[in-house]
């Protein structure tokens, strides 16, 4: 059952490092590298479904392009839940259409969904409430192992960013003891503020990488040592995909088409077998 092996690859003393798949070729790559879990992200769907914002993708659309994922791989998959689509009255039904999805876990995080600039979050006592109901709704529905990543964006809620960790640190408190498996803490930039929250977070933690404002301030080997239980990649995968794509556009307009195949952008020396 995948909801019982992402729950023991994550109480593993091994971190568990989850790139981000938008579609079921890229989850399949991911699976074929060697992963041992996918996640899914509503803003790399919202990319690649060529929407202006993250806002655009409906919960129809998200579970749909979830359960493709999911059925394209043999690994568990996590999904993303968004804000769970409404409040503690709708994540319980958001939370069975998921699980029918066959995912073994989710992300439900407390940021406002907006199309403005800047970022705000839901009051904690709300965001704790739909913790426990989608805790509750996976017992209900004979899914104890289903896990729930409690993510907070509170960190780039304020201007005072050593203000904003703190208020993040006590939110993911908050989140695991109302019920959450896991909490994901946005925007970490630097390895201090790592060791901050392994220190006084209590419980596991995820931590995203790769990003603009930290890829050059700590690897994942890294979060590794510092004993983080995840790594999430998120974007990474569209983004480079989107940069071969435009990289052999620029071939094509100069008519270099036999470059491109010199660099196997095209019709790799194996065909698809080496690339799936």
């Amino acid at each position: 059952m995948k909801t019982k092996i992402l729950k023991n690859l994550l109480n593993s003393p091994e971190t568990l490092v989850m790139p981000d798949a938008y579609d079921p070729i890229s989850a399949k790559l991911i699976e074929n590298a060697g992963f041992k879990a996918v996640q899914c992200s509503g803003y790399s769907f919202s990319i690649a479904a060529g929407y202006n914002n993250e806002i655009d993708v409906t919960l129809d659309e998200n579970l749909e392009w979830t359960r493709r994922i999911v059925e394209s791989v043999d690994v568990p998959v996590m999904a993303d839940a968004e804000d769970g689509y409404g409040g503690p009255e709708v994540v319980m039904e958001t939370v069975k259409k998921f699980l029918q999805t066959g995912v073994g876990g989710l992300n439900l995080e407390d940021q406002i969904p907006s199309r403005k600039n800047g970022i705000s979050v839901v009051d904690a006592d709300l965001m704790t409430e739909k913790i426990r109901v989608a805790k509750e709704t996976a017992e209900i529905e004979a899914k104890p192992d289903f896990i729930i990543n409690g993510r907070t964006d509170a960190l780039r809620s304020t201007e005072d960013r050593y203000e904003g960790l703190e208020i993040a640190i006590d939110r993911a408190n908050e989140y695991i003891e109302a019920g959450a498996d896991l909490t994901f803490i946005t925007y970490v930039a630097t390895l201090d503020e790592v060791k901050q929250i392994k220190k006084e977070v209590k419980g596991p933690v995820t931590i995203a990488a790769g990003q603009p404002y930290n890829i050059n301030e700590f690897t994942i080997n890294d979060l590794k040592t510092y004993n983080v239980e995840r790594v999430s990649l998120p974007t990474l995968l569209i983004f480079t995909s989107l940069y071969g794509i435009n990289l052999a556009l620029e071939h094509l307009k100069k008519d270099s088409l036999s470059e491109m195949f010199e660099e196997e952008l095209v019709y790799p020396a194996d065909g698809l077998n080496k690339i799936l």
